[in-house]
């Protein structure tokens, strides 16, 4: 039951550090509102054009593959690092995990969705 305490307090605490925070940061900000304020640069920069600027969809893609591939890496770091004391069944689940991966680059690959034009 004691430790049920601490944990209530640290809750207390964790709630009123956040609501301190909130609170000095709208006292402590800066108030004043000009043109160079609201401009989407505030380092002293003439604007030159529009903030959002437009890409090329396929551009997106790539963003994608990249996350996806990129957390999947991350699955696989795991594996790496505790390769020698797994058995025989965790290392074909790894192996089928990587023929899994290869099998979509080579889909992506074959769908040209890599290519630009």
């Amino acid at each position: 039951m004691k430790e049920l305490y601490f944990i209530l307090i640290f809750i207390i605490l964790s709630v009123a550090f956040a609501i301190l925070m909130l609170i000095a940061g709208f006292v402590c900000q800066y108030k004043k509102n000009d043109y160079i304020k609201k401009t989407p640069y505030e380092c002293g920069v003439n604007i030159f054009s529009d903030a959002r600027a437009k890409y090329d969809i396929r551009f997106f893609n790539y963003a994608i593959l990249f996350l996806i591939f990129d957390v999947e890496t991350i699955f696989l770091f795991p594996f790496a690092r505790n390769f020698d004391q797994l058995g025989l069944l965790a290392i074909v689940e790894g192996l089928f995990f990587i023929f899994i991966l290869i099998l979509a680059l080579v889909y992506i690959i074959k769908k040209n969705v890599l290519r630009l034009r």
